[in-house]
């Protein structure tokens, strides 16, 4: 299979899968428990209202409305471009998350590549020489780490760095009581320190134990065994045989967990306060605001299957053998 059809595949492959994550969705909220007229408006508002009032409220937020009909009409209007209207905000779907997509995606980005960069590092560091000192207590921090949930992590860093010592802004994105054209890129870095490091060291482990078994295997190997008896240094070993051989993986692995990046955003956001995708989605998921919440699906959704078909063409165009292994299979 040549370069470009592979490509090809790969990306209806992830178009195909977003448009079953939407239907998945969609019906999931259709089957929630939640009312959104006494959500958003009160049992006793209700009440008060007249059956006239009542019925509009009612046409304004889709009740009794099929869910096929709905979902039909939004997959319209979203293959137009158009997102819809949030019904909390009142305001087109694209200028919400247009706002909120800001503050995550510099969030995420930062979080992404500290787990990437620093897991690696442990990884090679652990994986060096298996059992030994820097092994045990890299493997003991991913283990902890690891089985560790995101927002406990966040809770303990605010309470340390923010609380006690004082060193960084106990939640926000920005100082509060500051208009935005006076916010500085500093304020903005330090606002964010905290929870790009609240997600950062729950991704740290997965890549980092996995570097690890990869590297410790290569070092373990007939051909290094050979190279060192040719009288190789441990540092050629490495460099040339070791990083060589898990590089691949490794870039793979974080491609893949831009996925893992996304779910630890939502809960890390709350802690925060910080005004991302994650809080929007809370708030439209306990508000029952189907267009929003449906718009930040689509948008979170062709994200995190952008980057796992990245890593996939990626792997592919640099290592032909994926390619035919999978014409063969």
């Amino acid at each position: 299979m040549d370069s470009a059809k592979w490509v090809g595949m790969q990306i209806l492959r992830m178009a195909v899968l977003l448009a079953a994550v939407t239907v998945t969705v969609f019906a999931l909220l259709s089957l929630s428990p939640v009312d959104p007229l006494t959500t958003n408006v009160g049992q006793t508002a209700l009440g008060s209202m007249s059956a006239e009032q009542v019925k509009k409220l009612q046409e304004y937020w889709g009740v009794g409305v099929p869910p096929t009909v709905r979902f039909l009409g939004w997959a319209k209007d979203l293959l137009r471009g158009d997102l819809g209207i949030s019904l909390l905000y009142r305001r087109p779907v694209i200028e919400v998350i247009g706002e909120r997509f800001f503050n995550s995606v510099w969030l995420m980005a930062a979080a992404w590549i500290l787990s990437g960069l620093i897991g690696f590092f442990l990884g090679v560091l652990a994986g060096r020489k298996r059992g030994g000192t820097a092994d045990k207590l890299v493997t003991g921090y991913c283990l902890i780490t690891a089985s560790t949930p995101a927002f406990w992590i966040a809770m303990v860093l605010l309470m340390v760095f923010a609380v006690w010592l004082k060193w960084l802004p106990i939640g926000l994105a920005v100082p509060i009581g500051m208009s935005s054209a006076d916010v500085s890129l500093s304020d903005r870095i330090a606002h964010m320190i905290l929870p790009a490091l609240a997600l950062s060291m729950t991704g740290i482990s997965n890549i980092a134990l996995h570097t690890r078994e990869k590297l410790a295997a290569v070092m373990e190997s007939d051909y290094v065994l050979f190279a060192r008896a040719r009288g190789e240094t441990e540092r050629s070993v490495l460099i040339r045989h070791g990083l060589r051989n898990i590089a691949l993986p490794a870039l793979t692995l974080q491609f893949a967990s831009v996925s893992e990046i996304f779910g630890g955003s939502v809960l890390v956001e709350q802690v925060f306060s910080y005004p991302g995708l994650g809080q929007a989605a809370v708030t439209a998921g306990l508000g029952s605001d189907v267009p929003l919440l449906m718009g930040i699906t689509v948008i979170t959704a062709a994200v995190v299957f952008g980057g796992n078909t990245a890593a996939n063409i990626l792997y592919g165009l640099i290592d032909p053998r994926m390619r035919k292994g999978r014409k063969k299979r």
